[in-house]
């Protein structure tokens, strides 16, 4: 158990307020200070060393600030089907927005690593298609290559409909995983892609479940940075710099 000072929970409580006020974006000045402060109180020097500590279930509370996406009227982050799982499921210009991020971060492989799977819930609106709601799951593999590293690398991906989804209007939408029409470009980062990191395409979906997958056999490594970690929190910073807060929930 880590024992918090009052000054750590003050910290933390004005944290959590910074993100509800400013809707979770960690690039927002107050909630930027509010991390920095937070951090420089972590009692955790090595983070990536405390089993107990990293393992269970993660719920992503800052907003999904990844990459590509753009901030909706309504508050949500959107996104083409392409950028959440490198451009391999298709259509991958399908507009989506995210619903929910999570993350579960178990042992595996005898418990020298761990999962890092990235779960994402998300709602299509894309005027060309009806409104579906699906998962997005990433496979990952991450192990400490520092006391505040970790080395992570994926593994592969599968598209499915949520439980509540009716899959006979899921079916017409992601059925053809193959491309009909594929510039260049595209055909040679398929190319390139399957000798550099062994990828395996989707080919059929399975008609039963709705699911399409992708393998990733010699994913390229990156590397987490995990600037604080207690109970409740864990902050981790990219290597392109975006910060994620995410919550204990399991």
């Amino acid at each position: 158990m880590v024992i918090q000072t009052g000054e750590q929970a003050t910290a933390k409580q004005d944290l959590l307020q910074a993100l509800t006020e400013y809707k979770g974006n960690t690039k927002h000045q107050v909630v930027i200070k509010a991390i920095e402060k937070l951090s420089a109180l972590n009692s955790i020097t090595d983070p990536t060393r405390h089993d107990t500590l990293l393992d269970g279930e993660w719920l992503l509370i800052s907003a999904p600030n990844f990459p590509g996406g753009e901030l909706t009227d309504e508050g949500k982050y959107s996104y083409t089907l392409g950028r959440l799982a490198f451009n391999m499921f298709q259509p991958a210009q399908l507009k989506l927005v995210i619903d929910r991020v999570c993350q579960p971060v178990f042992p595996v492989n005898n418990g020298q690593q761990k999962s890092h799977d990235i779960i994402v819930e998300f709602t299509t609106i894309d005027d060309n298609f009806p409104q579906l709601k699906g998962i997005v799951h990433n496979f990952g593999i991450c192990e400490p290559s520092s006391d505040r590293t970790l080395q992570v690398k994926f593994t592969g991906s599968v598209l499915k409909p949520q439980e509540s989804e009716n899959l006979e209007s899921w079916k017409p939408v992601f059925k053809q995983q193959k491309s009909l029409k594929k510039t260049w470009k595209e055909r040679l980062t398929s190319v390139m892609g399957k000798i550099m990191f062994g990828l395996v395409p989707p080919e059929e979906m399975n008609p039963q479940t709705g699911e399409v997958s992708f393998t990733m056999n010699r994913s390229p490594k990156g590397s987490l940075d995990i600037i604080y970690l207690d109970e409740e929190l864990r902050i981790t910073k990219g290597e392109k710099g975006t910060v994620l807060v995410c919550q204990r929930c399991a």
